[in-house]
């Protein structure tokens, strides 16, 4: 005969063996799909829901998962280029620049390689800076787009990359003009010529260009180079034959010539033999 305490024991056990039995088969079938991983395309479409949503921090880890593990797979260009995308619309310029030129250097045959090049020039033209402050963005995205027309001219995005080339040229235009004024104020004229040079060589179909001119020839003026003040104004007129800058050329050109007139005077003055005045001197007495 079974001790009462034993045989309570026993009873207990067939009640939670059930139980225990169930708890097994759940924590089972959980490890089962924890170990379970998803294929390529499942996790692009999690990733593409997630970035549908706007979600774009849940979106870049699920195409992360695809660019570094599923790289031979048919999504991968596109799981790069929308994790590049994500980082674009949260505005990190410089990640998102960096996950494009990922996309272009280790996919190159990928169909999204041309909007790849087009926004990693965007993010620069999206950092690009007022004027006045350091232009190294500018000229990156001025590389950068570029290097999109060289690689794709026919693209249906070529006319709004000139567009913005020329808007990022006429800014750095400005800023070397800017320059220039800068130091005509400050009547450092030699370096003020500088300035607008260049302007007048490298943004020479920029808006800046004109008033360049004028502003060169007034720096030249003032100090006293008027043959190669003359010479600009020329040029000036050749290019702008109807400029509406006239009434300023006209101005300009009158202290010119009347410098260079001045100059004469003067050499012809300096080139005068001296008179003999030793004949001239009065007769002393015996």
């Amino acid at each position: 005969m079974l001790n009462p305490l034993l045989k309570k024991h026993l009873n207990n056990t067939y009640i939670l063996f059930p139980f225990i039995a169930l708890l097994s088969i759940i924590i089972g079938c959980s490890s089962n799909e924890a170990v379970k991983q998803l294929g390529a395309e499942e996790r692009y479409n999690l990733g593409m829901k997630a970035y549908k949503n706007e979600d774009y921090l849940e979106a870049i880890e699920e195409f992360k998962v695809v660019s570094l593990q599923y790289q031979g797979s048919k999504v991968a260009d596109s799981a790069q280029f929308y994790m590049a995308e994500c980082r674009y619309f949260r505005e990190e310029y410089i990640l998102a620049a960096f996950e494009y030129d990922v996309l272009i250097r280790t996919m190159p045959s990928s169909n999204l390689v041309s909007r790849a090049r087009f926004r990693r020039a965007t993010c620069f033209y999206e950092l690009s800076p007022n004027s006045i402050l350091d232009q190294n963005y500018s000229r990156k995205a001025i590389d950068e787009y570029q290097a999109f027309l060289e690689y794709h001219p026919t693209d249906t995005l070529v006319s709004l990359a000139e567009q913005r080339i020329n808007e990022l040229n006429t800014k750095l235009a400005r800023k070397d003009f800017e320059n220039g004024m800068t130091y005509m104020h400050m009547e450092y004229y030699k370096a003020a010529i500088y300035y607008f040079d260049l302007v007048l060589d490298k943004y020479h179909d920029t808006q800046y260009a004109e008033p360049a001119y004028i502003k060169k020839a007034e720096a030249l003026t003032n100090r006293k180079k008027y043959a190669d003040a003359k010479e600009v104004l020329e040029k000036f007129r050749a290019k702008y034959p109807s400029s509406v800058l006239k009434s300023d050329v006209d101005k300009l050109n009158y202290d010119i010539e009347t410098g260079l007139h001045d100059e004469k005077i003067k050499i012809q003055k300096t080139s005068q033999p001296k008179k003999d005045t030793s004949k001239l001197a009065p007769q002393l007495g015996n």
